[in-house]
């Protein structure tokens, strides 16, 4: 499986941050000596233009210049430089590449994205541009897909995704989040699975399944699915307050990626958060994810040409 990666692309991060900026290269490295994936997707910067498609050009405007407010900055929680915002760009492009590939095989992947908390007009949460709803509408505009299902089980609420995507009638974005953890104020998502805290493997494998079932039922046949995959439900996440294992987790990947291979559902993962005291358990956990990744989308190709 090819999958795509920006972690090449690195940024100043200040002095006081959580943001994992290491895992990407640690996760890349990974894969690559495991050989769990075959191809290491380059993403290119995705142009300005498309941004403005999904995000208002004014927003886009101080974010492309670096003419933030302090608020602004504050929200972000990463300091805002010309080679962020490089990154920011290439990490779009990669979401994108991984939705074609899914289009194309059944699966795709990118080793970042899930940038959930970005909104029309905010950056929030270490997510300065929405790379779901950008890829939905560069996919709409190539005119390969229309309709959209956002499966985000990252442990914090995609409330961007949610107000970006929410109004849109041919998009579906189901949410399994702590509740009260951030971002404390919700943008309802289509659909929304608070989970209280300490939630473990078993409850939370259950709601998913639930979850799964209503999302599909009310939105049947989408033509494109993207999978947030958070590492931050873990247990021993800083960020999280959840409490399933690694094994949960993989268990989690297995239900969703094979619930929607099943139904022949095209599938972009992408991974979101992981605060992890020690990196290489964030590293462990999207390792897993990926590798579960690879073997759906070779399961399919076996399917395919038995």
């Amino acid at each position: 499986m090819r999958a795509w990666s920006h972690s090449r692309l690195t940024f100043p991060l200040g002095a006081r941050t959580r943001y994992p900026l290491s895992k990407y290269a640690l996760l890349r490295a990974r894969l690559v000596a495991e050989g769990t994936v075959g191809e290491i997707g380059e993403p290119v910067a995705l142009p300005w233009s498309a941004v403005q498609r999904t995000h208002d050009p004014a927003f886009v405007a101080r974010m492309r210049s670096g003419a933030l407010t302090a608020r602004e900055q504050r929200v972000l929680g990463l300091p805002w430089s010309a080679r962020l915002v490089a990154r920011t760009l290439a990490g779009l492009q990669g979401t994108i590449g991984a939705a074609h590939d899914a289009l194309a095989h059944g699966v795709g992947a990118m080793l970042g994205g899930g940038t959930h908390h970005a909104g029309h007009a905010t950056a929030r949460g270490y997510c300065m541009f929405n790379d779901v709803a950008i890829a939905t509408g560069e996919l709409r505009r190539a005119g390969v897909a229309r309709r959209v299902l956002v499966v985000d089980c990252d442990v914090h609420q995609g409330d961007g995704t949610a107000e970006l995507l929410g109004p849109d009638p041919e998009a579906f974005t189901v949410s399994l989040q702590c509740e009260r953890n951030y971002p404390f104020t919700r943008i309802p998502s289509d659909l929304d699975v608070e989970l209280p805290a300490g939630t473990a493997d078993d409850d939370y494998l259950q709601a998913l399944d639930r979850a799964l079932d209503e999302a599909l039922a009310r939105f049947p046949a989408p033509d494109m699915v993207f999978y947030v995959a958070g590492a931050d439900p873990w247990e021993g996440d800083a960020l999280g307050r959840l409490a399933l294992t690694k094994d949960g987790l993989r268990a989690r990947d297995e239900l969703v990626l094979g619930r929607l291979a099943g139904a022949g559902l095209p599938t972009a993962v992408t991974l979101a958060g992981g605060y992890a005291p020690d990196v290489r358990d964030t590293v462990d956990i999207h390792a897993q994810t990926i590798a579960v990744a690879a073997l759906a989308q070779e399961n399919l190709r076996t399917t395919s040409s038995a």
